[in-house]
C-alpha cells in the first residue's frame, strides 16, 4: 500500500456509524440469474421470511422483460403474493418508463433504476448508451416523484468492466450525480464483478463527493475475490452507512464464471455487531432464512458468518 493512499484515507477518514442499514437484494439480484425457474411460492415465502428479520429494505423484484430476465416473470405474481410489514420497504427495479408503469399498479413506495459507469456494458446489459440511459431514468425519476415514490439509483461497474478493465472514477461519479440530479434520493455504487480494493473504492467515493458533496452513498460489494468486507469497511470509513447486501451470498455473477456474487447479508451482519454498530436485524433470524433458500437452492450455505455459527449451535 503506498504511503500517498495512507496519508489520502487517512484525510478522509469519518467517525464509524453507530447504525449500519443493510439494503437487502436477495429476492432480485441474488435470484435474478439462477438458471432454473424458481417457484413463485418459494420466493413469497423467501420474502415473507426475510420481512421477519429486522431488515427495513427488501428489494422484492424487477419489472423487466421476460425475454431478458426469465427469473423476473413472475414479478406481479410477486408483489400481489408478499406480505407486506409496515416497517419494510419493497422496492422494485425498474427498467424504463413501461417498467415503471406496470410496477405502479402495486402501490410501490421505492423504485430502483440501474446505469453504468462502463459504456460497453451500458450497451450490453441495457442496449443504450450511458447518456440514454441516464435519459430514461431521468424520465422515470421526474414521474415517480410526481407520484410521491422515491427512486434509488444504482451504478454499476464502478471498479472495473468485464469488457473494459479499469474503470475511471470520473465517469462514476459523472453518471451518480446524473442520477442525483434526477431526484435520486441515494446512489448504490457496485463493484460488479468484485474487483475493487480499499484503494480503489476510496477514490471512487472520493470522485463522487467532489461532484455531489451532500449526496447520499450506499455500497453494493461483490465478493469475486473476497474483498467485499475490506471493502465495505473502508466505505464506512468514509462515511458510508448503507450497505446492499444478498442473504446466503445469493448472485453469482455472470461475467466471472465460478465467482461467489454478492457479499452475504450474515456476514455483513455479524462484522457489523461485533464492531458495537446497530443494523437492527436477528442475526439468527437471517441465518435461518439463509439455510432455508439454501435448500430450496439445493446448495451448501455460501457465508462464512453463517458456517461458522451453525457449528457453533
Amino acid at each position: 500500500m503506498s504511503q500517498s493512499y495512507i496519508q489520502n484515507s487517512q484525510s478522509a477518514t469519518l467517525p464509524l456509524p453507530k447504525k449500519v442499514t443493510i439494503y437487502e437484494v436477495g429476492p432480485r439480484d441474488g435470484l435474478q440469474n439462477e438458471k432454473a425457474i424458481i417457484p413463485t411460492d418459494t420466493k413469497i415465502d423467501f420474502i415473507n421470511r426475510l420481512s421477519q428479520t429486522g431488515l427495513e429494505f427488501i428489494e422484492a423484484t424487477a419489472f423487466v422483460s421476460p425475454k431478458w430476465v426469465p427469473q423476473m416473470a413472475d414479478h406481479e405474481q410477486i408483489m400481489d403474493g408478499i406480505k407486506r410489514h409496515e416497517n419494510v420497504c419493497y422496492p422494485v427495479l425498474v427498467p424504463n418508463i413501461k417498467g415503471f408503469e406496470r410496477a405502479c399498479s402495486y402501490n410501490p413506495s421505492h423504485i430502483a433504476v440501474f446505469a453504468a459507469a462502463s459504456e460497453t456494458f451500458s450497451q450490453k446489459n441495457i442496449n443504450a448508451s450511458i447518456d440514454e440511459s441516464l435519459k430514461r431514468f431521468d424520465d422515470v425519476c421526474r414521474q415517480a416523484i410526481n407520484k410521491g415514490i422515491k427512486v434509488r439509483g444504482y451504478v454499476s461497474c464502478i471498479a472495473g468492466c468485464p469488457y473494459e478493465g479499469d474503470v475511471d472514477p470520473g465517469k462514476v461519479a459523472y453518471v451518480a450525480k446524473a442520477l442525483f440530479d434526477s431526484g435520486c434520493y441515494e446512489v448504490s455504487l457496485g463493484d460488479t464483478i468484485g474487483v475493487g480494493t480499499p484503494i480503489s473504492i476510496a477514490k471512487v467515493i472520493q470522485a463522487v463527493r467532489n461532484l455531489c458533496e451532500d449526496c447520499t452513498l450506499a455500497l453494493h460489494c461483490h465478493d469475486t475475490y473476497g474483498t467485499a468486507l475490506v471493502n465495505i469497511m473502508e466505505g464506512l470509513r468514509h462515511g458510508i452507512s448503507i450497505i446492499d447486501a444478498s442473504v446466503a451470498g445469493l448472485g453469482g455473477c455472470p461475467y466471472a464464471p465460478g465467482a461467489s456474487g454478492n457479499v452475504a447479508s450474515e456476514d455483513v451482519v455479524y462484522l457489523m455487531h461485533k464492531m458495537g454498530i446497530e443494523t437492527g436485524i436477528d442475526l439468527i433470524s437471517l441465518l435461518d432464512v439463509a439455510n432455508f433458500i439454501s435448500q430450496q437452492l439445493n446448495r451448501d450455505l455460501m457465508s462464512k458468518a453463517g458456517r461458522a455459527l451453525q457449528n457453533q449451535q
